[in-house]
Order: structure tokens, then sequence, then C-alpha cells
């Protein structure tokens, strides 16, 4: 799809995706390529959480206990990687680099060891290393290090060079770049028909798919309410001196006095490092956070306090109740009288011609190929259910009825 078949705004299209992040890119990637008519709404693509992301696809790293619907969704997505990069060739900075897991001191190491003790109880692939081992593969790792293991499956993209790379194929006619105000609904109120932006004209599409990360939660016209919040980290990026190359070729992710730290090497010379985690509600870069990570980079690879310190960034994730995506159709309403017993409550039929995918929190660029694979699968009228666990309805127990009053079209 370039931008000579898009259709630009106003227009009726087959699917419109609110939000261009890597995960609304993704998905309307997808859908392209599947044959459908797409256009992405977003005021300012690819300057959210994706513009700060470090682009860790770290399904086995990234693991917390009692997250198993979660890791079977970003082993899913982590398969799929490979197939949904090869069309976006170099562009994307998509490397097979491995994952290094180091421990700042004995403490650490007794944390990474039950870490890795979880991963492999769960058949995740680690290799544990003595630390001669580690520092031959990673010769400027500090020599005080108290142990790690490698994770060969675990690998990274560059989310900024995905971002261009998508929006270059799609095509600036694909894109339109304002805000969606609300939802348009049918006469009926049984279908979602687009949406309508912030200069008061409506796109009208077959399918929306609202991908717009925390903006979602500003979206009128959802038939449920999204439980997104922020979570907030800061992220830096330094460049490394042609004297110091390659710093580290993999990923070196630590713990340092309890503390997570993670250091992810580009192709261009540069190293992302972060990322802190926070809900004090402000998107500034913390002056603490700044020094915190660069204290605990420089534990694990001292060489660090002689590169270059040339951005710092924060930006806010969305998180969730249980820290999974929300992604999937929603129920027109809940049933009345539905007894809240923890479970999910009974539903009638989905809304029509309505998706969700957001609240991907610490996850997004991991899960840009499975959300867009569901999401494509939905269109097509296939839902599988081992993903039911993601509903973006799943937190609802009252009806939500404030979609009546917005977007409503004769």
């Amino acid at each position: 799809m370039d931008g000579r078949d898009a259709v630009t705004h106003p227009a009726e299209v087959d699917v419109a995706v609110v939000g261009a992040g890597v995960v609304g890119l993704g998905i309307a990637w997808e859908a392209a390529c599947s044959g459908r008519r797409v256009v992405v709404v977003d005021p300012a693509p690819g300057t959210g959480a994706s513009f700060a992301a470090a682009g860790m696809l770290a399904a086995v790293s990234e693991y917390h206990y009692q997250e198993e619907d979660l890791l079977g969704l970003t082993l899913e997505s982590a398969r799929l990687w490979p197939g949904f990069a090869r069309p976006l060739g170099t562009e994307a900075g998509n490397l097979s680099t491995p994952t290094l897991c180091v421990a700042g001191d004995a403490a650490d190491r007794q944390a990474l060891a039950d870490l890795r003790a979880v991963q492999e109880a769960h058949g995740l692939g680690v290799r544990p290393l003595t630390v001669r081992e580690a520092r031959s593969l990673e010769p400027m790792l500090a020599p005080a290090i108290a142990g790690a293991f490698e994770i060969t499956a675990d690998h990274q993209v560059d989310p900024r060079r995905l971002v261009a790379a998508i929006l270059a194929r799609l095509g600036t006619g694909a894109v339109i770049r304002q805000r969606a105000e609300s939802l348009v609904w049918a006469g009926d109120g049984a279908r979602v028909v687009g949406v309508r932006l912030a200069d008061g004209s409506e796109l009208r599409a077959g399918e929306t798919i609202v991908a717009n990360g925390l903006g979602a939660r500003e979206l009128a016209g959802l038939p449920v309410p999204l439980p997104l919040r922020p979570v907030y980290g800061d992220i830096l990026r330094l460049r490394v001196p042609e004297s110091l190359r390659p710093l580290v070729t993999a990923t070196v992710r630590g713990l340092v006095r309890g503390k997570p730290v993670y250091l992810v090497p580009r192709a261009d010379g540069t190293l992302v490092i972060g990322a802190t985690q926070r809900e004090d509600g402000s998107d500034a870069v913390s002056a603490g956070g700044v020094y915190e990570l660069l204290r605990d980079a420089q534990a694990l690879v001292p060489a660090v306090a002689e590169l270059e310190l040339y951005e710092t960034t924060a930006r806010a994730r969305p998180g969730t109740p249980d820290n999974a995506p929300l992604l999937g159709r929603v129920a027109a309403r809940w049933a009345p009288g539905a007894a809240d017993d923890g479970g999910a409550p009974p539903h009638a039929q989905d809304v029509a011609g309505l998706i969700v995918a957001t609240g991907f929190f610490r996850h997004g660029v991991l899960l840009t190929p499975a959300a867009a694979r569901i999401c494509v699968d939905l269109l097509d009228g296939r839902a599988d259910e081992r993903w039911h666990a993601f509903r973006p309805d799943r937190f609802a127990r009252v009806p939500h009825e404030t979609h009546a009053s917005y977007g409503r079209t004769a």
C-alpha cells in the first residue's frame, strides 16, 4: 500500500487505526498487507512511548512470576517477529543479538538465580555462565560482577527506525495527522462506523481499531471504560566513541543492589540505557532517575562513564490492573445483575466494527506482531480462544452506556 492507493481525509476505508505508535502502525501494516484500505489517525506519529522505548524483544527475560497467560502471548509474538520484520528489511533495525543477564553482587546473583529457576521451570532457554565466561563474551563487563546467564532467544529492534519504516511503506496519504475525538456509532447503536476527528469531520470505516495507548482513555464513545494508568520511565541515549566500540555486543540486563537496569547497543554505535519505573504523574525527566541509571550501568560496564550522554527522555507507558494488554473486541453491554465473582461476567454480542489494542505496558514493541496478527484475524472473523484472557472488557462489571450520546449517525 502506498500513498497513491490510500484515501485521505475525509474518507471511507476498510480499517481506521487510531494511534500511530509501534503497536498501531504494526496493526495498520498487517491490515494493509492483507489487502485492506487502511488509514491511521494520529496528530504526531511515533512520538509517544514508542519514541522512548529501547525495543527489547525479551519474552524470556521480561517474564514475571504468575504471568503465564501473558507469557504465552509474548512467546507467540517473539516467534512471529522474524516474519513480521522481514518485509521491512534492515531499515527496522531488527538485530538477533542475545541478552546477558548480569548480577552486580551476591544478593543480586541469588535474585537472578531465583528468576532463572522460574524461567527454566517454564521451559525457557537460559544458559548459566561463569563470570569468566561472561567477560569473555563481553570484555567490557566489570570484573566485580557476581554472576551471569545468557538468553539467546531475546533480541532487539530499534522502535524509531521501525516506526519510520512502516510509515514510509504506508505512505503519507494513509496517515491523518489529527486527534480522534470520538467513535461514531450507527443510528441503532449496535455498530461503530468510524471516528470523529478534531476538525469535526468524520472518517468512516468498516472497522475501527483503538490503539492509541493512554490516549484511548480520552476517546469518547467507548462502550466500556478502559482502566489504563500511566507508568512513567526515564531512558538515556549515549554515543560510544570509536575507541570503545563495540562497548557491548549483547543486550545487558542487570540487577544492581536489587534494581534493574539494561544497556541496549545499537548498530550505529549508540547505547540505550533504561529504564526507571514510577507512577508519580510527571512526564518530566527525573534527575534522580538519570543519576541512578548511569550509576548502575557503570557498575556493570564501567566504561559507560566515558560515553557522551546526548538524550534523556521520559514517557508514560499504558499500564492495566493486571499489567496485560486490552486486546480484542468489546461486548455491547454487560448483562444486568451479573454476579461479581471475580470471573468475567456474561456479555452480549460483541460490538461490530470495533477492536481495542492498548495497555501493552512494558511489552508494546515485543507484542506488536502478535497484536497485529490477532487484530487481522478478528477482521477476518476468526477469534483465537488462547487470547480471550486479554479482552478489553474483562474488568467491566456494570453497563457503560456513554457511547449513546457520542458520534451517533442517522
